[in-house]
C-alpha cells in the first residue's frame, strides 16, 4: 500500500534528516572552511558550516538512528508489525553502526558540497536555492548509503548490499518528492520561532 511506502521510506531515512536539523539547531564554533575563500575570492562553504554541527549533528542523527533499530526489533516481535519491520532495523548491531553513519554523514557532506556550489553561484548564507536546498541531503545519504553498503559487500562483511536490498525505487521517488515539502515546512517554523525569540529578546 501507498501509506507503507511512505513510512518505510520516512523511517529509514530518518537518521539523515534527525542528523541534518541537528546540524543546523547546534550551529557555531569553528567553520569547515576555517574562514578561507576560493580561488573566486569567495568564501569556500560560510560561517553556516561548522565542525561542531557537522560531527555533533552527524552523532545525534545517529544516536535516533540506534533508537529507531532497537524500536524496529521490538515492533517486529509484536503483532503490531504492519510495516515489516524486521527489514528497518538498519540489520541491526553491529552491522547497522555503518549503515547508519552513512545515512548521518552522507546527509552532511550532501549539505555541505551544495554549500560550495551555492556560494560559486553567488548565492549568500540562508538565501533560497530553490530545490537544491531542499534535497542536497537527501542525496547524500542516498548516495553515502549506496557506496557503503557496495563496500561492506565486496569485503564481504554481507552477502548482499543493504541499499539495493531495503531500498526500492518508489522509496527513493517518494524520498524525493516529500523531502522538500518538509524541509519548507521546517524553514518555515524555524524562521518564525526565531523572529518571535528575537522580539522577545528586544522587549527584554
Amino acid at each position: 500500500m501507498a501509506y507503507e511506502i511512505i513510512l518505510q521510506s520516512l523511517w529509514l531515512i530518518l537518521p539523515a534528516y534527525i542528523a541534518n536539523a541537528s546540524a543546523l539547531l547546534i550551529g557555531g564554533g569553528t567553520p569547515i572552511d576555517f574562514g578561507k575563500n576560493w580561488k573566486d575570492g569567495k568564501r569556500i562553504l560560510g560561517n553556516g558550516k561548522t565542525w561542531q554541527g557537522l560531527f555533533v549533528g552527524a552523532f545525534i542523527g545517529m544516536t535516533g538512528g540506534f533508537g529507531l533499530s532497537v524500536l524496529a526489533k521490538y515492533i517486529a516481535s509484536t503483532e503490531y508489525n504492519f510495516l515489516h519491520f524486521e527489514n528497518l532495523d538498519f540489520e541491526g548491531f553491529p552491522l547497522m553502526i555503518p549503515i547508519i553513519f552513512s545515512l548521518c554523514f552522507g546527509a552532511l557532506t550532501g549539505d555541505i558540497v551544495e554549500s560550495f556550489f551555492k556560494r560559486r553561484i553567488g548565492k549568500d548564507r540562508g538565501e533560497d536555492w530553490f530545490l537544491f536546498d531542499q534535497i542536497d541531503f537527501i542525496l547524500g545519504a542516498l548516495l553515502f548509503a549506496f557506496i557503503f553498503s557496495f563496500f561492506l559487500q565486496i569485503f564481504g562483511i554481507t552477502s548482499y548490499n543493504w541499499f539495493v536490498k531495503t531500498l526500492f525505487p518508489w522509496h527513493i521517488l517518494v524520498l524525493l518528492l516529500i523531502t522538500p515539502f518538509f524541509h519548507l515546512f521546517a524553514n518555515f517554523v524555524h524562521r518564525k520561532t526565531s523572529a518571535r525569540s528575537h522580539k522577545g529578546a528586544k522587549k527584554i
